[in-house]
This record gives C-alpha cells, structure tokens and sequence, in this order.
C-alpha cells in the first residue's frame, strides 16, 4: 500500500467513525438550531413584554409643565403624584411604593433631579427617565427662548445617516455596522472550532497512545502519515459540520425579514416620535436587503481550515507527547495563547478594518485565521493583503507540520515520563 493509500485509509476511518456517531449528529443539528431557539425565545419575549415595566415611578413635578410630559410617554411606567416627599419615602420603606422622581422648580435652569428607590432595579430606568426628560427639556427650553419653529422642528427629528454603497451596479445601501458584527460571529466562530477541533485531535492520539493502539497502527503506517491522516479526517468533519452551519444560517438568513414580520408590528408612534427611534419597518427591510457575498463564505471556510490544520498539527505533537489530557496542560500553552490573542483586539479591528495596526495583525500567520475574516466582513480589504495572508498561513502550516511531525515521531513510543520543553526540543533534534 502506498503512502497516499495509507494517509486515504487513516482520513477515511478518522471521519467516518465521527460522523457516524449520535454526538457528530446531534452536535450538527441540534447545537445549531438550540442556539435559533435562544435567540427566537429572546426576541420574542422582548417583543411580548415591550410594555411590561419592573418599576413604577411616581413623579412629583415642582415645574408643573415637565411631569405631565413624560407621564404622557410612558403611562405604564409613570404617574403624577401630589404627595409630600417624606411620604413617599415612608411608603418605598413599607414597600408600597417603587420609587419617585422629584423635579424641582429650577429644573428648567440648571437640569438636575433625583430619583428615589429602594435599591436595584438596574439601570435601565434611570436611562430612560434622563433620556425623555433631557428631549422634553430641549423641546421646552426652546419654546420658551421663542426659538425658530425651524430649529424646533430639527431637534425634535433628530440626524439620520443613511449609509450608501457605490459599485458598478449604481449605489446600494451599505450595512457596515451589520457586516462588521456578522465577521465578530465568525471570528469568534473560527475561534471556538480551532479550539474543538484541535483539541479533538490531541484528545484522540492521547487515547491511541495510552491504549497502545498507536502502536499497531505504527506497524504498518509511517508517523507522518499516522498523523497527517487524523489531522485531515478531523478536518473533513470539521468541514461538514461546518457547511452544514453555513447552509442553515443561508436559510434563516434569506428568510431573516420575513420572520421578523410574524412578531414585529410597525407602530406608527415611532415614526413620528422623538429622535433616536427606529422604525420597525426599517429593520425588517434591512434583513430583507443584507446579502452575504460568496467571498465571505469562502474566506470563512479558508481560515477555518488552514487555522486547524495550523493548530491541529501543534495539537497532535502534544498530544503524541504525553500519556494522559491532564499532564497536556502545560504544553498547551505557547499553543493557545496565539489562538486568544486576537480575540483581545478583535473589538480594535471591528472598529477599523482597514487601520495599520488590522492590516498588520491579520497578516500574522498565527492571528490571521481569526482577524481577516472580521476584515473580510467588515470592509474591502485590497486582494494583495488576501494573497499574501493565504500564502503565508500555508507556508506557516507546512512549518508548523514538519515540527509538529518530527516530535510526534518520537513522542507516540515515548511512555511512563512527563515530557518538559526541554524534552521535546531534545525529540525534534533526534527525529530523523
């Protein structure tokens, strides 16, 4: 048997002894649509419980004009009260009460007011009462400066930037925020799976070894192909899993807008409302307009498998290294802290996909599985910079296999010892 033979013989049992399992299965299908079922549970209890309030807060109104105002907003949150301050204070310590906010008379001057609770609550409804009385103030202030209905009419609409997109095709709307969140997902993605994955293939050469079954296998296939065969099974079960994700996020994806419909009800309110408000049918039109490029995809599928082969490589020289998980810990290290590295300027590169320090960091080999397809989502990165970053994360691959081969060579017969850096320097040296 030859030696692709034998590298075909060990991919084919590595991949189909995983994908025939009810993990693989339930993993795949299940996983997915739990975490659609979280964010569909979520979205739709907010929508069932948008009127819903925790907190009721009575307003006391030294200015007689404000109060009225923000009662009228929010109904189910406020209510004019004429009690005297120190009963309202005794009746948050009988628990009869929420909580009040006081307005006093010079509020129109000077802005400031308080709120009295009993404690927690969070801060949501602080917000929203600093929000709608500083818009009633504004509104109010400038009525009484008689200022210009003109002006009046600008602050109570508020700015609205409608980003626009120019290809050949004409100009299209430009979903930049969406898309730069869309390449956080996938390179927190490609992150979780370098991790599974790269960690499933140490798990299972541990488990050979310490089964002595790595030895059988040695008989009658060279290291080299041993490993390259269990690195690229993995991977191909990787790969399904991962097409499978893609195809069931294309699907909900293509079907985003009308979902959304089934629960969101435009509310005229909105439009016609305060600054700072969306309209509901705006949203659901941009989920109806956003359109994933095959670009995207394929970066993704690209990094995900060149970051595995990468860190899976590494993983398996470890793994060949010791007898038992527990003792991998240590060696793990110079091999994880380059996977979470880039997590921690991921939010600096969402920011700026096309900054110096972005173009820099992505084109790291080790960083770049997880940083350039945040750019590739994010924003137009020049083709040099793509080309460059396949050429050298392959390059980086092939080094980190003729490593990663050399130790694990001597690693799966090495027993009965805890291997230190030392050691593994010492086996990449004696490997022929």
């Amino acid at each position: 048997m030859n030696t692709k033979s034998k590298i075909w013989t060990i991919i084919s049992h590595e991949y189909l002894s995983r994908v025939k399992s009810k993990g693989f299965i339930i993993g795949t299908i299940l996983a997915p649509l739990g975490f659609l079922a979280i964010i569909g549970i979520s979205v739709l209890v907010t929508v069932m419980s948008k009127e819903d309030t925790s907190k009721k807060l009575a307003i006391v109104d030294k200015t007689n004009l404000i109060g009225a105002k923000i009662v009228a907003l929010d109904t189910s949150k406020y209510f004019i009260t004429d009690l005297p301050v120190e009963t309202l204070k005794k009746q948050i310590l009988d628990g009869t009460s929420d909580g009040f906010f006081l307005i006093p008379a010079d509020f129109m001057d000077n802005g400031k007011a308080e709120v009295y609770t009993g404690g927690g609550g969070g801060i949501g409804y602080v917000e929203a009462l600093e929000n709608n009385s500083e818009e009633i103030l504004i509104r109010e202030k400038l009525y009484q400066l008689n200022a210009d209905p003109t002006i009046i009419k600008i602050v109570e609409r508020g700015v609205s930037i409608d980003q626009k997109k120019v290809t050949i095709e004409g100009e299209k709307e430009d979903f930049t925020q969406i898309y730069a969140v869309l390449g956080y997902i996938l390179g927190f993605a490609i992150y979780g799976l370098m991790f599974a994955y790269g960690a499933m293939v140490m798990r299972g050469v541990i488990e050979e070894k310490a089964n002595r079954i790595i030895e059988v296998i040695a008989s009658s296939a060279s290291p080299f192909q041993i490993m390259m065969g269990k690195v690229l099974g993995i991977g191909m079960v990787g790969l399904t899993q991962v097409l499978f994700w893609l195809l069931l996020g294309g699907i909900v994806l293509a079907s985003g807008g009308t979902i959304a419909s089934m629960f969101i009800t435009p509310d005229p309110a909105l439009t016609q409302g305060m600054a700072g408000q969306s309209n509901p049918n705006e949203m659901i039109n941009m989920l109806n307009q956003i359109n994933i490029s095959p670009g995207i995809i394929i970066g993704f599928i690209y990094y995900f498998l060149i970051g595995y082969f990468i860190y899976s490589s590494l993983f398996a020289a470890v793994g060949s290294a010791v007898d038992q998980e527990q003792d991998a810990a240590q060696l793990q290290m110079p091999i994880t802290i380059p996977i979470i590295i880039p997590i921690l300027f991921i939010t600096n590169i969402m920011a700026n996909p096309d900054g110096t320090l972005a173009t820099v960091l992505s084109l790291i080999p080790f960083f770049t599985p997880i940083l350039m397809i945040v750019r590739i989502a994010a924003t137009s990165v020049p083709a040099w910079q793509i080309i460059l970053s396949v050429v050298l994360t392959i390059g980086t691959f092939f080094l980190c296999l003729w490593v990663a081969s050399k130790i694990y060579r001597v690693g799966i017969l090495m027993y009965g010892k805890k291997p230190s850096f030392k050691d593994l320097a010492k086996w990449f040296i004696m490997a022929k």
